[in-house]
Order: C-alpha cells, then sequence, then structure tokens
C-alpha cells in the first residue's frame, strides 16, 4: 500500500508558493536537528563503550571521569532534544496548514532553529572538560558548568519560539480546528506550562539561595509536565499513522481531541502547584508524581478507539502489518501498554522504575521515527522509505526495547539497584539484567539503522514537486 495514496492528516490550506516554499525550508531544518540529536547520541554511545575498556581513563586526552558525563549527553540528545525537535518539526507542520494565507511572524522558527543549533555544541562540549562534574537528575541529567546551563536556555527558547508562532497564527486559523493544528496547540500550551514550571521553581530556589544545589528541585515540576508534552506528541503520531494505515479520518477524531484536551487539562494546574504547596515539599513532589497518572485515562481513550477501528478491518491477521504506518502504530502501542501496566506495579525504588520510563519513552520515540519516515518525507517531498527496511527499523528498535524493559523489570523485582551499575546480584536479576543489556543491542541497531536511513532520505532529491 503506497502512503502516497492514504489520506491526508488533513485538508491543506491555500498559502502563496514562496511563504510555503519558506516554511517548508524550515520543516527540513527541524527534521535535520531531530535527526541529527539522534546521531550525536550514537557518537556518545560509541565513546561510553569505549570508557568502558580498563585503562580508557588513562589514554592521553581522554577527559577524566568521563562515563557518566557521557552518559549525560547520550540521554539529553537521545530524549530531550530528539523529542523537542520532532515536536518542533509538528509545530511548524501545523502552523502551515492552520495559516490559509500566509504564516505571520514566520521568522520565529528560523531564530528558532538558529538557538537550538547553537544549544548543539554547548550541551555536549561540558563532557570533555575535566573540571566538570555530572548530576543524575530527574528528566533532564546535567553537567555542572555555565556552558550547559546556556544549551538547556538555548534549547528551551529555541523550542518556545515555533510554539508562539503557532499560538499567534492560531487565531486566523479555519474553524474547527485541523486536527494536526488543534493537538499541536494542546502540545504547545503544555509546553508554555512546563516553561513557567521551570520558571517558578527557579525563581523560589534563588529566594532561598539554592540554585547552585542539586538541580533535581528544578527539574521536578517542569520534567512532570514535559511529559504531558512528550504524550501529546505521541498521540499525534499514532494519529497520523493511523490516517495512513488504519484508515482513520476525520469524522473518527472525536476520541484524538477528546484525548488531546484531557491532557491539557491535567496538565493545567502544574505550575499552580508552586503557590498552593510549601516550595519543594513533599506534598509538592508528591502532587507531580500522581498528576502525571492521569496521563492514563486519554491515552487508553484514543488507544481503545484506535483498537476498536482496527477490529473493524477483520481479524488481527487481516490487519495491515506489511503497512509501515501500521506496524509502528502498533509497536507504540504494544510499547506504552507495557510501560504503563509496569507503572501502576511499581513498589520502591529500584530498576522497575526505569523499565517503566524506558518502555513508555522508547513509545514516543518509535511514533516519532515512524512519523518522520512516512508522513515527514511525504510532507518534505522526499521519495518514500521502503516498506520492508521502516518495519526492520521500528522492528528492532521497539522490539529490543520491549525485551529490555521487561528483563529490567524482572531484575527489580528481585533488588537489581536504580542507577547503580555494579554490586552483587540476585541470581534471577542477574539473569533479568543480561537480557536486558542483550535486547538493548537490537535497541541501539534499530536506532542506528533509522539515523542511517534518515540522513539517506532527507539528503535525496526530491521525487516530487513538494505540495503547498
Amino acid at each position: 500500500m503506497n502512503d502516497r495514496t492514504q489520506p491526508p492528516l488533513e485538508a491543506r490550506p491555500v498559502a502563496s508558493p514562496a511563504g510555503a516554499e519558506a516554511m517548508r525550508r524550515e520543516l527540513f531544518g527541524w527534521a535535520w536537528l531531530a535527526v541529527g540529536a539522534l546521531a550525536v547520541a550514537g557518537v556518545f554511545a560509541l565513546l561510553l563503550a569505549l570508557s568502558r575498556i580498563p585503562g580508557m581513563d588513562r589514554a592521553p586526552f581522554w577527559p577524566l571521569g568521563f562515563f557518566y558525563k557521557g552518559l549525560v549527553i547520550h540521554v539529553v540528545f537521545s530524549l530531550v532534544i530528539w523529542l523537542l525537535a520532532v515536536l518542533a518539526f509538528l509545530v511548524s507542520a501545523a502552523t502551515l496548514k492552520a495559516s490559509p494565507g500566509r504564516v505571520r511572524a514566520a521568522s520565529l522558527g528560523q531564530i528558532g532553529q538558529g538557538l537550538v543549533i547553537a544549544a548543539f555544541p554547548c550541551l555536549f562540549a561540558p563532557a570533555f572538560f575535566d573540571a566538570t562534574l555530572p548530576e543524575l537528575s530527574n528528566y533532564i541529567p546535567l553537567i555542572r558548568h555555565p556552558l550547559y546551563d546556556l544549551g538547556l536556555a538555548f534549547l528551551a527558547l529555541g523550542v518556545l519560539t515555533p510554539v508562539a508562532r503557532l499560538m499567534i497564527n492560531l487565531p486566523g486559523a479555519a474553524r474547527p480546528l485541523p486536527p494536526l493544528a488543534f493537538a499541536m496547540a494542546a502540545a504547545g500550551f503544555i509546553y508554555l506550562l512546563a516553561m513557567i514550571a521551570f520558571a517558578a521553581a527557579g525563581g523560589l530556589l534563588a529566594q532561598i539561595g539554592g540554585v547552585g544545589g542539586s538541580r533535581d528541585l528544578f527539574f521536578w515540576g517542569g520534567g512532570h509536565l514535559m511529559q504531558f508534552v512528550y504524550a501529546a506528541v505521541m498521540l499525534t503520531n499514532w494519529r497520523i499513522l493511523a490516517g495512513r494505515g488504519l484508515r482513520w479520518t476525520a469524522a473518527d477524531d472525536g476520541p484524538f481531541r477528546l484525548a488531546l484536551l484531557m491532557i491539557a487539562v491535567l496538565a493545567l494546574p502544574g505550575p499552580f502547584f508552586y503557590a498552593v504547596f510549601d516550595a519543594f515539599s513533599p506534598a509538592q513532589r508528591e502532587g507531580f508524581r500522581f498528576l502525571q497518572f492521569g496521563l492514563a485515562a486519554p491515552t487508553l481513550l484514543f488507544g481503545a478507539a484506535l483498537l476498536m477501528k482496527a477490529r473493524r478491518l477483520g481479524p488481527v491477521q487481516r490487519w495491515p502489518w506489511r503497512d509501515p504506518a501500521f506496524f509502528t502504530l502498533a509497536a507504540s502501542l504494544a510499547l506504552f501498554a507495557l510501560g504503563g501496566a509496569m507503572g501502576f506495579l511499581i513498589t520502591g525504588s529500584d530498576t522497575r522504575t526505569p523499565a517503566h520510563y524506558h518502555a513508555v519513552i522508547t513509545a514516543v520515540s518509535v511514533s516519532s521515527a515512524g512519523m518522520l519516515l512516512t508522513y515527514g518525507l511525504d510532507e518534505l517531498g522526499r521519495a518514500p522509505v521502503a516498506a520492508r527496511a521502516i518495519r526492520g527499523v521500528i522492528g528492532l528498535y521497539a522490539g529490543g526495547q520491549f525485551v529490555a524493559s521487561i528483563g529490567m523489570f524482572v531484575a527489580g523485582g528481585y533488588g537489581a539497584a536504580r542507577k547503580t551499575p555494579t554490586g552483587a546480584l540476585d541470581p534471577i536479576a542477574a539473569a533479568g539484567m543480561a537480557v536486558h543489556g542483550f535486547a538493548s543491542i537490537f535497541t541501539i541497531i534499530g536506532g542506528a539503522a533509522f539515523v542511517v536511513i534518515a540522513i539517506r532520505a532527507l539528503a535525496r532529491r526530491n521525487a516530487a514537486l513538494p505540495r503547498a
């Protein structure tokens, strides 16, 4: 089934050719930044492997204590920057669709890309400084250095600019809002809430003189809200993939719009927690943690709607498994279901927590990878990637993490400690971690294959004229 014959996500607006072409160049930029972030993460994954070689820490020019600093950079690029660049891509695509004539404040997107590009060296360079120290804080691990802090500021502002531009263009958009514009308006609103939470935390820490201490307090509230942003991105990817592989149409969009609205409403109280609770108190921390459990309802709502749509196609064996969009959708749904079930079974602090988180966040990453290789390339006018290649990449990426998360979860149930790579383990816990390590190899191979395929696809010349 050819992706280009599938029902579009929504009717395309009539835009000026020059304006549409400028926006499409911007979309290319965000796609390159997203894939580039994963490429940088891959380089640091290789450096992490080299740092495990005995005696490497004494090699000439090798930074002191590199392993944990390299781990910080790998996580930030493979998770935070990658997903925020995907968000910016979708927000920019939504802006193009929502603007029937021309995009107002169009230059904000280019400014945002410039800021994110500037963030790249600021964020990875401190890993090579001997005097820097890593901090494995929740949600956004960091390296203690002013240049790294500047990189985070550039990244946050760089993504904020296309979000602000979408909000500027929404008043003139058609009503009801097209599906992508509606979804990205919700995601952008939540992103603004997260930025407000970070600002509130920073202000309160400055008042009590705690800015120089652990950054976990700074990232806790806003980091929780960023999970709502990622959930909105995942549901949007599911909607896009369903439109291509599941015959999902605008007439089916009721559950999708309701789910996005629920996510936005659930995130709304977050910034107010800094006024309602004592600053950084256990009650405030629990408030944010409890809020996150609410994400189960909207994702279950839309996931159930997608499953019902699939059942109308007939028995499971007749579902379009060979279609790359449907295959990606199914893989992402399976990962998120696994991670969600794990989340409700966690007790204590062990490797069951990262097992849950890895499964859930990989569900977002898998859906984003599939979206870029199908819908994304189509929007950019690039030739489609072979369906078999996409299925292979997604199968390795999602399948490896599915098994790896189960192994880590089992190990945690038998006492494997979180964020502790060494130490004596129960035999079952050791077996679980061995399964996790072996399966992770397939995840890494899948991620690397995605980067290679995406770079080749983006670098190819247009197969057809871009559609306005």
